[in-house]
Protein backbone atom coordinates (compact mmCIF):
# COMPACT_ATOMS: atom_id res chain seq x y z
CA UNK A 1 0.00 0.00 0.00
CA UNK A 2 1.30 3.35 -1.18
CA UNK A 3 1.94 5.83 1.77
CA UNK A 4 1.44 9.96 0.53
CA UNK A 5 5.11 10.28 1.19
CA UNK A 6 5.94 7.14 -1.03
CA UNK A 7 3.85 8.77 -3.52
CA UNK A 8 5.32 11.90 -3.12
CA UNK A 9 8.72 10.37 -3.80
CA UNK A 10 7.63 8.66 -6.24
CA UNK A 11 7.06 11.70 -8.17
CA UNK A 12 10.18 13.40 -7.55
CA UNK A 13 12.11 10.18 -9.44
CA UNK A 14 10.34 10.54 -12.46
CA UNK A 15 10.39 14.78 -12.09
CA UNK A 16 14.07 14.45 -11.33
CA UNK A 17 15.92 11.95 -13.57
CA UNK A 18 15.59 13.86 -16.91
CA UNK A 19 17.16 16.44 -14.97
CA UNK A 20 19.87 14.26 -13.80
CA UNK A 21 20.02 13.67 -17.85
CA UNK A 22 20.10 17.29 -18.93
CA UNK A 23 22.95 17.83 -15.79
CA UNK A 24 20.64 20.14 -14.21
CA UNK A 25 22.05 20.80 -11.42
CA UNK A 26 20.55 23.68 -9.64
CA UNK A 27 17.00 22.10 -10.62
CA UNK A 28 18.45 19.02 -8.72
CA UNK A 29 19.32 20.98 -5.76
CA UNK A 30 16.22 23.06 -5.96
CA UNK A 31 14.32 19.15 -5.96
CA UNK A 32 15.65 17.89 -3.07
CA UNK A 33 16.13 20.89 -0.65
CA UNK A 34 12.84 20.91 0.90
CA UNK A 35 12.84 17.07 1.60
CA UNK A 36 13.67 15.35 4.63
CA UNK A 37 16.81 12.60 5.04
CA UNK A 38 14.56 9.74 5.14
CA UNK A 39 12.64 11.14 1.75
CA UNK A 40 15.99 11.73 0.23
CA UNK A 41 16.88 8.25 1.49
CA UNK A 42 13.80 6.82 -0.18
CA UNK A 43 14.80 8.82 -3.68
CA UNK A 44 18.14 7.38 -3.59
CA UNK A 45 16.96 4.09 -3.19
CA UNK A 46 15.38 4.55 -6.11
CA UNK A 47 18.20 6.06 -8.63
CA UNK A 48 20.16 3.40 -10.76
CA UNK A 49 23.47 3.25 -9.66
CA UNK A 50 25.17 5.48 -12.29
CA UNK A 51 22.84 8.24 -10.54
CA UNK A 52 23.60 7.92 -6.82
CA UNK A 53 26.09 9.94 -6.74
CA UNK A 54 25.04 13.02 -8.71
CA UNK A 55 22.55 13.43 -6.18
CA UNK A 56 24.19 12.77 -3.48
CA UNK A 57 27.32 14.99 -4.10
CA UNK A 58 24.54 18.16 -4.05
CA UNK A 59 23.36 17.86 -0.79
CA UNK A 60 24.72 19.74 1.74
CA UNK A 61 27.45 17.88 4.28
CA UNK A 62 25.57 17.80 7.18
CA UNK A 63 22.42 16.62 5.32
CA UNK A 64 24.52 14.23 3.48
CA UNK A 65 26.00 12.23 6.52
CA UNK A 66 22.24 11.62 8.13
CA UNK A 67 20.95 10.42 4.56
CA UNK A 68 23.73 8.13 4.41
CA UNK A 69 23.38 6.65 7.52
CA UNK A 70 20.07 5.88 6.66
CA UNK A 71 20.69 3.71 3.45
CA UNK A 72 20.95 -0.06 4.03
CA UNK A 73 24.67 -1.24 3.47
CA UNK A 74 24.02 -2.46 -0.19
CA UNK A 75 22.97 0.66 -1.22
CA UNK A 76 26.25 2.41 0.79
CA UNK A 77 28.63 0.14 -0.58
CA UNK A 78 27.37 1.15 -4.52
CA UNK A 79 27.06 4.95 -3.25
CA UNK A 80 30.51 4.31 -2.16
CA UNK A 81 31.59 2.58 -5.63
CA UNK A 82 30.58 6.25 -7.35
CA UNK A 83 32.62 8.44 -5.11
CA UNK A 84 36.03 9.62 -4.94
CA UNK A 85 37.97 8.55 -2.22
CA UNK A 86 38.15 11.90 -0.24
CA UNK A 87 34.44 11.78 -0.08
CA UNK A 88 34.61 8.33 0.60
CA UNK A 89 37.06 8.81 3.49
CA UNK A 90 35.04 11.24 5.06
CA UNK A 91 32.33 9.97 5.11
CA UNK A 92 33.86 6.79 6.55
CA UNK A 93 35.03 8.80 9.37
CA UNK A 94 31.85 10.49 10.20
CA UNK A 95 30.18 6.95 10.53
CA UNK A 96 29.88 5.18 14.18
CA UNK A 97 31.73 2.23 14.56
CA UNK A 98 29.17 -0.21 14.21
CA UNK A 99 28.24 1.39 11.28
CA UNK A 100 31.79 1.47 9.36
CA UNK A 101 31.70 -2.30 10.39
CA UNK A 102 28.52 -3.27 8.52
CA UNK A 103 29.57 -1.58 5.98
CA UNK A 104 32.81 -2.88 5.66
CA UNK A 105 30.65 -6.01 5.37
CA UNK A 106 29.37 -4.82 2.39
CA UNK A 107 32.59 -3.33 0.34
CA UNK A 108 35.56 -5.44 -0.90
CA UNK A 109 37.82 -6.75 1.13
CA UNK A 110 40.27 -4.69 -0.66
CA UNK A 111 39.13 -1.33 0.41
CA UNK A 112 38.95 -1.81 3.88
CA UNK A 113 42.35 -1.05 5.38
CA UNK A 114 42.98 1.85 3.16
CA UNK A 115 39.73 2.92 4.58
CA UNK A 116 40.84 1.92 8.31
CA UNK A 117 44.09 3.92 7.61
CA UNK A 118 42.42 6.93 6.93
CA UNK A 119 40.81 6.99 10.59
CA UNK A 120 42.00 8.48 13.82
CA UNK A 121 43.94 6.23 16.27
CA UNK A 122 41.02 6.27 18.32
CA UNK A 123 38.42 5.86 15.99
CA UNK A 124 40.38 2.89 14.13
CA UNK A 125 41.07 1.37 17.50
CA UNK A 126 37.03 1.33 18.74
CA UNK A 127 36.52 -0.17 14.68
CA UNK A 128 39.26 -2.81 15.00
CA UNK A 129 37.88 -3.75 17.95
CA UNK A 130 34.55 -4.36 16.80
CA UNK A 131 35.47 -5.80 13.70
CA UNK A 132 37.16 -8.46 15.74
CA UNK A 133 34.06 -10.45 16.51
CA UNK A 134 32.68 -13.32 14.20
CA UNK A 135 30.39 -12.48 11.03
CA UNK A 136 26.92 -12.47 12.16
CA UNK A 137 27.27 -12.19 15.94
CA UNK A 138 26.16 -9.00 17.96
CA UNK A 139 29.71 -8.32 18.65
CA UNK A 140 29.96 -6.93 14.83
CA UNK A 141 26.69 -5.36 14.86
CA UNK A 142 26.96 -3.54 18.65
CA UNK A 143 28.28 0.57 19.76
CA UNK A 144 31.48 0.32 21.63
CA UNK A 145 30.59 3.96 22.76
CA UNK A 146 28.69 4.46 25.74
CA UNK A 147 28.67 5.98 28.88
CA UNK A 148 28.72 4.02 31.83
CA UNK A 149 29.24 4.58 35.82
CA UNK A 150 29.84 3.07 39.28
CA UNK A 151 27.22 1.96 42.18
CA UNK A 152 29.78 4.06 44.05
CA UNK A 153 28.72 6.94 41.98
CA UNK A 154 26.51 9.83 43.05
CA UNK A 155 23.69 10.79 41.34
CA UNK A 156 25.58 14.19 40.13
CA UNK A 157 28.55 12.41 39.33
CA UNK A 158 26.91 9.55 37.06
CA UNK A 159 25.13 12.94 35.25
CA UNK A 160 28.28 14.92 34.93
CA UNK A 161 29.79 12.08 32.74
CA UNK A 162 26.60 11.83 30.48
CA UNK A 163 27.29 15.62 29.82
CA UNK A 164 30.51 15.12 29.21
CA UNK A 165 30.00 12.18 26.63
CA UNK A 166 27.11 14.25 24.97
CA UNK A 167 28.58 14.36 21.78
CA UNK A 168 29.92 10.84 21.10
CA UNK A 169 28.21 8.03 22.89
CA UNK A 170 25.77 5.98 20.99
CA UNK A 171 23.13 6.22 23.85
CA UNK A 172 22.45 7.84 27.48
CA UNK A 173 19.47 6.65 28.03
CA UNK A 174 20.59 3.72 29.95
CA UNK A 175 23.54 3.94 31.78
CA UNK A 176 25.56 0.31 32.51
CA UNK A 177 26.75 0.43 35.66
CA UNK A 178 30.33 -1.63 35.82
CA UNK A 179 32.52 -2.58 38.79
CA UNK A 180 35.94 -2.38 39.57
CA UNK A 181 36.63 -4.93 36.78
CA UNK A 182 34.56 -3.65 34.16
CA UNK A 183 31.83 -6.72 34.74
CA UNK A 184 28.29 -5.52 35.03
CA UNK A 185 26.45 -5.18 38.30
CA UNK A 186 23.72 -3.07 37.40
CA UNK A 187 21.85 -0.66 34.90
CA UNK A 188 20.26 3.18 35.97
CA UNK A 189 18.15 4.78 33.31
CA UNK A 190 18.75 8.49 32.30
CA UNK A 191 14.75 9.50 33.75
CA UNK A 192 16.00 7.74 36.56
CA UNK A 193 18.94 9.76 37.46
CA UNK A 194 17.24 12.99 36.20
CA UNK A 195 14.36 12.86 38.89
CA UNK A 196 16.52 11.59 41.90
CA UNK A 197 18.42 13.39 44.34
CA UNK A 198 21.85 14.51 43.45
CA UNK A 199 23.57 12.89 46.42
CA UNK A 200 22.57 9.47 46.15
CA UNK A 201 24.37 6.26 45.27
CA UNK A 202 23.90 4.50 42.16
CA UNK A 203 23.56 1.64 44.01
CA UNK A 204 20.62 3.09 45.65
CA UNK A 205 18.70 3.23 42.13
CA UNK A 206 20.34 0.91 40.06
CA UNK A 207 18.35 -2.21 38.59
CA UNK A 208 18.88 -5.79 37.46
CA UNK A 209 21.13 -6.12 33.89
CA UNK A 210 20.26 -8.13 31.21
CA UNK A 211 22.99 -8.65 29.13
CA UNK A 212 24.26 -10.66 26.36
CA UNK A 213 27.39 -11.92 25.11
CA UNK A 214 29.36 -10.84 22.24
CA UNK A 215 29.34 -14.41 20.46
CA UNK A 216 25.69 -14.48 20.49
CA UNK A 217 24.28 -14.49 17.17
CA UNK A 218 22.92 -10.65 16.33
CA UNK A 219 19.58 -11.89 15.23
CA UNK A 220 19.15 -13.65 18.84
CA UNK A 221 20.50 -10.73 20.60
CA UNK A 222 18.27 -8.24 18.16
CA UNK A 223 15.09 -9.84 19.52
CA UNK A 224 15.78 -10.69 23.27
CA UNK A 225 16.46 -7.01 23.63
CA UNK A 226 13.18 -6.08 21.85
CA UNK A 227 10.96 -8.76 23.77
CA UNK A 228 12.48 -7.33 26.64
CA UNK A 229 11.62 -3.84 25.35
CA UNK A 230 15.46 -2.37 26.11
CA UNK A 231 16.59 0.84 25.19
CA UNK A 232 20.00 -0.45 25.20
CA UNK A 233 21.19 -4.22 25.56
CA UNK A 234 24.48 -4.34 27.74
CA UNK A 235 27.18 -6.54 25.30
CA UNK A 236 29.82 -7.98 27.35
CA UNK A 237 33.00 -10.19 26.60
CA UNK A 238 33.71 -14.04 27.69
CA UNK A 239 34.99 -12.98 31.24
CA UNK A 240 31.54 -11.24 32.10
CA UNK A 241 33.23 -7.38 31.07
CA UNK A 242 31.71 -4.74 29.15
CA UNK A 243 32.22 -4.07 25.86
CA UNK A 244 29.58 -2.63 24.06
CA UNK A 245 25.92 -2.15 23.87
CA UNK A 246 23.20 -2.76 21.21
CA UNK A 247 20.85 0.30 21.20
CA UNK A 248 16.94 -0.04 20.36
CA UNK A 249 17.18 1.25 17.21
CA UNK A 250 20.17 -1.28 15.91
CA UNK A 251 18.20 -4.00 17.38
CA UNK A 252 14.94 -2.92 14.54
CA UNK A 253 17.64 -2.89 12.01
CA UNK A 254 19.32 -5.97 12.53
CA UNK A 255 15.65 -7.83 12.81
CA UNK A 256 14.29 -5.75 9.42
CA UNK A 257 17.74 -7.37 7.66
CA UNK A 258 16.70 -10.80 9.42
CA UNK A 259 13.25 -10.73 8.00
CA UNK A 260 14.05 -9.77 4.75
CA UNK A 261 16.45 -12.04 3.82
CA UNK A 262 14.40 -14.76 5.51
CA UNK A 263 11.73 -13.50 3.36
CA UNK A 264 13.70 -14.15 0.27
CA UNK A 265 14.94 -17.21 0.86
CA UNK A 266 11.76 -18.87 1.34
CA UNK A 267 10.65 -17.99 -1.99
CA UNK A 268 13.97 -19.15 -3.56
CA UNK A 269 16.43 -15.73 -4.07
CA UNK A 270 19.04 -14.19 -2.76
CA UNK A 271 18.32 -10.93 -0.97
CA UNK A 272 18.64 -8.18 -3.48
CA UNK A 273 19.74 -5.48 -0.28
CA UNK A 274 18.17 -2.47 -2.33
CA UNK A 275 15.13 -1.55 -3.62
CA UNK A 276 13.44 -3.27 -7.05
CA UNK A 277 13.69 -0.64 -9.27
CA UNK A 278 17.71 -0.10 -8.63
CA UNK A 279 18.69 -3.09 -8.81
CA UNK A 280 20.37 -3.96 -12.59
CA UNK A 281 18.86 -6.87 -14.20
CA UNK A 282 21.82 -9.05 -13.74
CA UNK A 283 21.83 -8.91 -10.37
CA UNK A 284 17.98 -10.13 -10.55
CA UNK A 285 19.53 -13.16 -12.43
CA UNK A 286 22.33 -13.43 -9.89
CA UNK A 287 20.09 -13.77 -7.24
CA UNK A 288 17.73 -16.31 -8.92
CA UNK A 289 19.63 -18.57 -10.91
CA UNK A 290 21.65 -20.44 -8.24
CA UNK A 291 18.66 -21.25 -6.46
CA UNK A 292 16.25 -22.09 -9.97
CA UNK A 293 19.55 -24.24 -11.02
CA UNK A 294 19.62 -26.30 -7.83
CA UNK A 295 16.02 -27.03 -7.91
CA UNK A 296 15.60 -27.74 -11.26
CA UNK A 297 18.28 -30.73 -10.36
CA UNK A 298 15.80 -31.49 -7.56
CA UNK A 299 13.02 -32.02 -9.85
CA UNK A 300 14.72 -34.90 -11.67
CA UNK A 301 13.88 -36.87 -8.92
CA UNK A 302 10.30 -35.98 -9.97
CA UNK A 303 11.00 -37.27 -13.36
CA UNK A 304 12.80 -40.17 -12.67
CA UNK A 305 10.11 -41.25 -9.95
CA UNK A 306 7.59 -41.12 -12.79
CA UNK A 307 9.54 -42.70 -15.22
CA UNK A 308 10.54 -45.44 -12.88
CA UNK A 309 6.45 -46.03 -12.48
CA UNK A 310 5.41 -45.78 -16.32
CA UNK A 311 4.02 -49.06 -15.98
CA UNK A 312 2.02 -48.64 -13.30
CA UNK A 313 0.34 -45.01 -15.63
CA UNK A 314 0.01 -47.08 -18.23
CA UNK A 315 -2.55 -49.65 -17.02
CA UNK A 316 -4.22 -46.85 -15.06
CA UNK A 317 -4.06 -43.48 -16.96
CA UNK A 318 -6.57 -42.42 -14.75
CA UNK A 319 -4.08 -42.11 -11.73
CA UNK A 320 -1.77 -39.41 -13.88
CA UNK A 321 -4.97 -36.69 -13.63
CA UNK A 322 -4.54 -36.80 -9.35
CA UNK A 323 -0.28 -36.28 -9.65
CA UNK A 324 -0.54 -31.90 -9.95
CA UNK A 325 -3.02 -32.02 -7.08
CA UNK A 326 -0.89 -34.68 -4.37
CA UNK A 327 1.97 -32.93 -5.22
CA UNK A 328 0.50 -29.46 -4.88
CA UNK A 329 -0.93 -29.92 -1.43
CA UNK A 330 2.00 -32.12 -0.33
CA UNK A 331 4.27 -29.33 -1.51
CA UNK A 332 2.33 -26.58 0.53
CA UNK A 333 1.62 -28.46 3.56
CA UNK A 334 5.25 -28.94 4.16
CA UNK A 335 5.65 -25.16 2.99
CA UNK A 336 3.28 -24.24 5.90
CA UNK A 337 5.38 -26.35 8.86
CA UNK A 338 8.99 -24.78 7.25
CA UNK A 339 7.47 -21.43 7.19
CA UNK A 340 5.89 -21.93 11.01
CA UNK A 341 8.56 -23.32 12.52
CA UNK A 342 11.01 -20.90 11.01
CA UNK A 343 9.13 -18.38 12.45
CA UNK A 344 8.70 -19.79 15.93
CA UNK A 345 12.77 -20.24 16.17
CA UNK A 346 13.34 -16.72 14.82
CA UNK A 347 11.47 -16.12 17.80
CA UNK A 348 12.53 -18.22 20.07
CA UNK A 349 9.68 -19.84 20.75
CA UNK A 350 11.12 -23.62 19.85
CA UNK A 351 15.18 -24.49 20.07
CA UNK A 352 16.99 -27.29 18.45
CA UNK A 353 16.59 -29.20 21.34
CA UNK A 354 12.80 -29.53 21.05
CA UNK A 355 13.15 -31.92 17.63
CA UNK A 356 11.41 -34.27 18.87
CA UNK A 357 8.51 -32.68 20.70
CA UNK A 358 8.25 -30.64 17.12
CA UNK A 359 8.21 -33.23 15.25
CA UNK A 360 5.66 -35.31 16.51
CA UNK A 361 3.54 -31.78 16.97
CA UNK A 362 3.89 -31.96 13.11
CA UNK A 363 2.82 -35.53 12.25
CA UNK A 364 -0.29 -35.11 14.50
CA UNK A 365 -0.61 -31.63 12.72
CA UNK A 366 -0.28 -33.52 9.18
CA UNK A 367 -2.21 -36.70 9.76
CA UNK A 368 -5.16 -34.58 10.99
CA UNK A 369 -4.61 -32.42 7.44
CA UNK A 370 -4.26 -35.45 5.89
CA UNK A 371 -7.39 -37.06 7.03
CA UNK A 372 -9.53 -34.03 6.55
CA UNK A 373 -8.43 -33.80 2.92
CA UNK A 374 -8.42 -37.30 2.01
CA UNK A 375 -11.89 -37.87 3.65
CA UNK A 376 -13.33 -34.83 1.18
CA UNK A 377 -11.16 -35.83 -2.04
CA UNK A 378 -11.66 -39.84 -1.37
CA UNK A 379 -15.47 -39.56 -1.26
CA UNK A 380 -15.62 -36.88 -4.28
CA UNK A 381 -13.20 -39.18 -6.47
CA UNK A 382 -15.19 -42.25 -5.48
CA UNK A 383 -18.27 -40.38 -6.92
CA UNK A 384 -16.85 -39.03 -10.15
CA UNK A 385 -14.68 -41.97 -11.20
CA UNK A 386 -14.74 -45.15 -9.26
CA UNK A 387 -14.21 -46.35 -5.00
CA UNK A 388 -10.91 -48.03 -5.65
CA UNK A 389 -9.54 -44.76 -6.78
CA UNK A 390 -11.03 -42.54 -4.02
CA UNK A 391 -9.47 -44.73 -1.92
CA UNK A 392 -5.99 -44.56 -3.17
CA UNK A 393 -6.54 -40.62 -3.07
CA UNK A 394 -7.89 -40.55 0.21
CA UNK A 395 -4.91 -42.75 1.71
CA UNK A 396 -2.24 -40.99 -0.18
CA UNK A 397 -3.34 -37.66 1.12
CA UNK A 398 -3.40 -38.90 4.79
CA UNK A 399 0.32 -39.89 4.06
CA UNK A 400 1.80 -37.06 2.10
CA UNK A 401 0.57 -34.63 4.45
CA UNK A 402 1.65 -36.18 7.30
CA UNK A 403 4.94 -37.11 5.48
CA UNK A 404 5.21 -33.01 4.02
CA UNK A 405 4.43 -31.79 7.26
CA UNK A 406 6.99 -33.53 9.57
CA UNK A 407 9.70 -33.07 6.90
CA UNK A 408 8.40 -29.42 7.11
CA UNK A 409 8.88 -29.04 10.54
CA UNK A 410 12.24 -30.31 11.12
CA UNK A 411 13.99 -29.29 8.19
CA UNK A 412 14.38 -26.16 9.54
CA UNK A 413 15.40 -27.20 13.21
CA UNK A 414 17.93 -29.11 11.22
CA UNK A 415 19.22 -26.67 9.60
CA UNK A 416 19.51 -24.18 12.95
CA UNK A 417 21.65 -27.00 14.79
CA UNK A 418 23.87 -26.98 11.43
CA UNK A 419 24.26 -23.21 12.01
CA UNK A 420 22.54 -22.53 8.37
CA UNK A 421 20.12 -20.69 8.05
CA UNK A 422 16.49 -22.61 8.26
CA UNK A 423 14.63 -20.24 5.24
CA UNK A 424 17.41 -21.75 3.20
CA UNK A 425 15.53 -25.11 3.91
CA UNK A 426 11.82 -23.44 3.64
CA UNK A 427 9.44 -23.61 1.06
CA UNK A 428 11.38 -24.50 -2.30
CA UNK A 429 13.64 -27.37 -0.58
CA UNK A 430 10.74 -29.08 0.82
CA UNK A 431 8.48 -28.70 -2.01
CA UNK A 432 10.52 -30.56 -4.56
CA UNK A 433 11.42 -33.09 -1.75
CA UNK A 434 8.19 -33.53 -0.99
CA UNK A 435 7.29 -34.13 -5.06
CA UNK A 436 9.19 -36.94 -5.35
CA UNK A 437 8.59 -38.59 -2.49
CA UNK A 438 4.93 -38.04 -2.79
CA UNK A 439 5.03 -39.31 -5.99
CA UNK A 440 6.03 -42.85 -4.47
CA UNK A 441 4.36 -42.99 -1.86
CA UNK A 442 1.59 -42.31 -3.86
CA UNK A 443 2.15 -44.76 -6.54
CA UNK A 444 3.11 -47.51 -4.39
CA UNK A 445 -0.54 -47.16 -2.87
CA UNK A 446 -2.24 -47.48 -5.80
CA UNK A 447 -0.45 -50.63 -6.59
CA UNK A 448 -1.21 -52.08 -3.47
CA UNK A 449 -4.95 -50.60 -3.88
CA UNK A 450 -5.44 -52.06 -7.00
CA UNK A 451 -3.27 -54.87 -7.56
CA UNK A 452 -1.44 -53.82 -10.32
Amino acid sequence: MNTPQTTEVANIVADIQPLIQSKNFVAIVDAVAPLTPEQVASLLERLSVNHLAIVYRLLPKEKALEVFERLTPKMQSDLIDGLQDSEVSAIFADLDPDDRVWLLDELPAALAPRLLHGLSAKDRELTSGVLGYPKGSVGRRMSPEYVSTHPGHTVAQALERVNHHLADAETVYTLPVLDGSRRVVGVVSLRDLMRSESHLKISELMHQAKTTSAYQSAEEAARRSTNLGLLALPIVDKEGRLVGILTIDDAVRILEHEETEDSARQGGVEPLGRPYFATPIRALVKSRIVWLFVLAIGATLTVQVQSHFEATLEQVTLLALFVPLLIGTGGNTGNQAATTVTRALALGDVQPRDLFKVLLRELGVGFSLGATLGALGGLLTALLYEPRIGIVIGLTLVAVCSLAATVGGVMPMIARALRVDPAVFSNPFISTFVDATGLIVYFLIARAVLQI
